[in-house]
């Protein structure tokens, strides 16, 4: 058997065992070392291969696209510096839980550190932040390095979605030539209906001693709060309300909680918290005896100063695997079982303490008075909160935000409040960065429903080039883009009262006109110039195919001064006790 053959075998095998495994998609980043895993994989019939030139775009592609499948996505480069730029994108997955597959091609061992062309160390690169790496062996075509193969993809799949779900990294060194050939007889090795190593995993649930155990922690305890920060369980919401409603406890929900919309019951859910919240008087009015909290922190600063300021509440937080989420440092009980199972068993649960009506009315009067004032419409220029406003407003249900971190994810919110629609929301907030942006919306984009992407001037720039899958697939999708000629947040920190480097360290500002860059991929330019032609523009998009881009243009002091003025208002009101 030559060489050509081995390489074959041994490639389809691997490739064929991940499509066996459920594997649907994998984004290519070209290059010759790897095409022995890039030729078979666009050759299997069963994976859709999606070819993205600039590495670190594909692997926020892959990203995006895992998010909003909830499967894994695979990844596949050459050799050298291309696997290094998957690296934001690998430590975005670790710690926003997602799961990809990456597969990088390597140098055989004889042409590592000897000043070979395009080889650097590959072992481990990516560290901790994956959940396992291999290094495979060099083809063989034996029976017994078959098994070996598909036992290693099979494994692959596994780990990238068990558990905690991440990425996983397996590193293929390859021999010249790197041409497989698909004419051989039994190309994807004995025809299988199951997986090499199949699994059957099953949901963590508390025993009746464990949820007896629980129950006697909140007995006597009555000023209670149900948080539910970031999370993707969409079934969740039904289970928390009503817990909620049993208990009658107020739901402090996370714009990413997947709790604002929907059609389950909303009277319980407090959606205007980060303004009431950002109040130290405030906060110790609502100071509760204990917190339940499900998912990740949430992003308001104003709920982290909440829970710093009550640190003596008792604290419990669910988590469906093991993780210690919990950047406060408070004493907590964690609770590792599916959140959903707890909170449908903590509902039968008789438990005898009277939570207060007027504890609930209170957190419920606080939020109607920040709903009312982030209602009201104002005839200075638009400002983001508007233009957030005016999406939320127009956009279609059962469709998709991908919301970028800055102020895009903090206008959101405050601006989305709760609605009957079906709006999931995806967000890169495992390390809060900006890089990648585009192409992880552009990933969620190509599954499922509309999707509308948010984000900022900065994070546009960021990541210009990830608008070229939009074109090159011909990916509908909507991206507001908030305009405010630099880093609007730092507009609200004290770094803004450094007026002599503010602007040329953190105002940052580009003086881009962004209209010949969407033009240059192909996309519709809109800039509405108030809310009302914001909501037009939005609607209109929907309309057409492929990309459409709504630029907003803003001035950053005066969106600091409108939101400042919003969250004074409100505590004014709440503190002063009128409606």
């Amino acid at each position: 058997m030559n060489h050509t053959e081995v390489l074959t075998r041994y490639t389809a095998n691997f490739v064929d065992e991940l499509a066996m495994n459920g594997l649907t998609d994998a984004v290519i980043s070209p290059g010759s070392r790897s095409t022995p895993l890039a030729l078979t994989i666009a050759e299997h019939e069963s994976i859709k291969e999606w070819v993205i030139i600039d590495e670190r775009s594909a692997a926020f592609f892959a990203l995006g696209m895992a998010k909003k499948t909830k499967r894994p996505v695979a990844l596949i480069c050459t050799s050298g510096t291309a696997a290094a730029n998957y690296y934001p994108a690998i430590v975005e997955a670790y710690y926003s839980r997602v799961p990809l597959i990456v597969l990088t091609a390597d140098r055989p061992h004889e042409l590592r550190d000897v000043g070979a062309p395009q080889a650097i160390e590959q072992i481990k690169l990516y560290g901790d932040y994956v959940k396992w790496f291999q290094e495979m062996a060099l083809p063989e075509a034996a029976p017994d390095m078959l098994k070996y193969a598909r036992s290693k993809a099979a494994r692959a799949f596994f780990m990238a979605k068990e558990g905690n779900p991440g990425a996983v990294h397996l590193n293929f060194p390859f021999r010249e030539p790197l041409v497989v050939d698909f004419e051989l007889d039994h190309l994807w090795g004995k025809v299988s209906q199951t997986s090499y190593l199949p699994t059957f995993e099953g949901e963590k649930h508390l025993t009746s001693n464990q949820l007896t155990e629980l129950s006697q922690l909140l007995q006597n305890k009555a000023k209670g709060l149900i948080v539910c920060g970031p999370q993707t369980d969409r079934y969740l919401a039904k289970a928390v309300t009503k817990l909620a409603s049993k208990w009658e406890l107020p739901i402090i929900a996370d714009p990413l909680s997947q709790l604002r919309s929907g059609e389950h019951k909303k009277q319980h859910i407090i959606d205007g918290y980060d303004a009431f919240l950002r109040n130290e008087t405030i906060r110790e009015e609502l100071k509760p005896d204990f917190i339940i909290r499900i998912g990740a922190m949430p992003v308001s600063k104003a709920y982290l100063f909440f829970v710093k300021q009550h640190m003596d509440a008792l604290q419990i937080v669910i988590e469906n695997e093991r993780g210690f989420r919990e950047p406060t440092g408070n004493k907590t009980e964690f609770i590792f079982a599916n959140a959903r199972a707890v909170c449908e068993a903590l509902t039968e649960v008789d438990n005898h303490t009277q939570y207060r009506k007027e504890w609930l009315r209170k957190w419920q009067q606080m939020n109607a008075i920040s709903k009312k004032h982030f209602s009201r419409h104002t005839e200075n220029p638009i400002t983001e909160g508007e233009a957030m406003r005016g999406l939320i407003h127009a956009i279609p249900n059962h469709s998709s935000i991908f919301v970028g971190n800055s102020m895009a994810v903090r206008d959101l919110d405050t601006f989305f409040l709760t609605t009957e629609k079906h709006i999931e929301v995806l967000a890169n907030r495992g390390a809060n960065g900006i890089d990648g942006m585009i192409s992880s919306g552009m990933g969620a984009a190509v599954h499922g429903s509309r999707l509308t992407l948010v984000l900022g001037d900065l994070s546009f720039f960021h990541d210009m080039n990830g608008l070229h899958a939009a074109m090159h697939y011909g990916i509908s999708a909507t991206v507001l883009l908030m305009n405010n000629n630099g880093g609007g947040i730092f507009s609200f920190l004290p770094q803004a009262n450094d007026k002599r480097h503010f602007e040329a360290l953190f105002g940052t500002p580009l003086n881009i006109d962004f209209q010949h860059v969407i033009a240059m991929y192909g996309g519709h330019y809109d800039r509405p110039q108030s809310e009302e032609e914001v909501k037009m523009a939005v609607q209109a998009s929907y309309q057409r195919n492929g990309l459409s881009v709504i630029e907003v243009k803003t001035d950053r002091e005066a969106n600091a001064i409108w939101h400042r003025d919003k969250w004074k208002a409100i505590e004014e009101e709440i503190v002063s006790g009128e409606e």
